[in-house]
């Protein structure tokens, strides 16, 4: 069985996905953090882009779930709205739930 591998080494099936890239980022490090960073990609078998990249990535995600920000694509966002705007009418459990709590709160 034969190992196709990436330029890099890494065995071609494990490959990130390409998307196209259109923004540039710099940074400004010491050469202890470059030689950390570096250390690090090394040992996952990435670039030190890809490395930065995804622990970027991870990172803010997991960020903003803590926050509580949820993403919604452009789809999901006009469903919200429009379920904000013309929420469905009530079935006949809610109706009976909610005559239920009119009675035990004397509403």
């Amino acid at each position: 069985m034969t190992s196709h591998t990436t330029g890099n080494g890494r065995p071609a099936d494990h490959r990130p996905a390409r998307r196209k890239k259109t923004t540039r980022l710099e940074a400004r490090l010491t050469d202890a953090q470059k030689a950390l960073l570096q250390q690090a990609a090394d040992l996952r078998g990435q670039t030190l882009t890809e490395l930065v990249v995804r622990a970027s990535e991870e990172a803010a995600t997991r960020l903003l779930e803590r926050a509580g920000i949820i993403a919604l694509g452009a789809r999901d966002s006009a469903a919200l709205v429009e379920a904000l705007l013309h929420p469905p009418k009530p079935g006949p459990r809610l109706e009976r739930a909610a005559a239920h709590y009119r009675a035990l709160i004397g509403g």
